[in-house]
């Protein structure tokens, strides 16, 4: 999926559903990290606060779970969507 950086819909919300088509394909695996904040900035071409409010919408999601030093990881069993 292309990021519509000219769209209507916010560019974190556009990242956070690659995130979770990425979970639920299996390119990211459960109990597995994703790439890190900066490798997410260099492949969408966007700022690490951007980044960090898609992670953080999946965090509340339940699809993802931040641990601190350790990195961000898919949580084993994302919730339906």
């Amino acid at each position: 999926m292309v990021i519509d950086l000219l769209g209507p819909d916010p560019i974190y919300q556009q990242i956070a559903v690659v995130i979770l088509e990425r979970i639920k394909d299996g390119t990211y695996e459960p109990n597995r990290a994703v790439p890190s904040e900066a490798e997410m900035c260099e492949e969408f071409g966007v700022s690490r606060n951007t980044v960090r409010a898609a992670i953080r919408t999946l965090n509340e999601q339940g699809a993802l779970r931040t641990v601190r030093g350790r990195g961000t990881f898919v949580v084993a069993q994302p919730p339906p969507r």
